[in-house]
């Protein structure tokens, strides 16, 4: 199933849900081990964590009663993808700004 970039961008839009994938590469947790490092209800913290779902940025596994949640690093691919159209963008851009001002210089 192709993975909906807009979704991705929209998880990654808020700082909260930035700080869960931080953890999350650090171990894969429980819903309950990240309700713990925030001043939040377990609720809410669902709730980012449905979000980083519905992106593709993490995965869960269900391991009994727990459900462990895992960084996806391959859920970040489409945000890759366009910042790299940027990143073509400007080295362009700048080559050809290094070409313009070393150019100048052959007075």
């Amino acid at each position: 199933m192709t993975q909906n970039p807009h979704l991705a961008f929209r998880a990654l839009a808020d700082p909260t849900r930035r700080e869960i994938m931080r953890l999350l590469t650090e171990q894969d947790m429980t819903i309950a081990q990240v309700s713990d490092q925030f001043d939040m209800t377990r609720a809410a913290v669902k709730k980012h964590l449905t979000m980083l779902s519905d992106g593709g940025l993490i995965t869960t596994e269900v391991r009994g009663r727990e459900r462990l949640n895992r960084l996806n690093l391959a859920g970040l691919a489409p945000v890759f993808d366009w910042l790299s159209f940027f990143d073509r963008f400007w080295d362009a851009r700048l080559n050809d700004l290094k070409t313009a001002i070393e150019g100048g210089n052959d007075d």
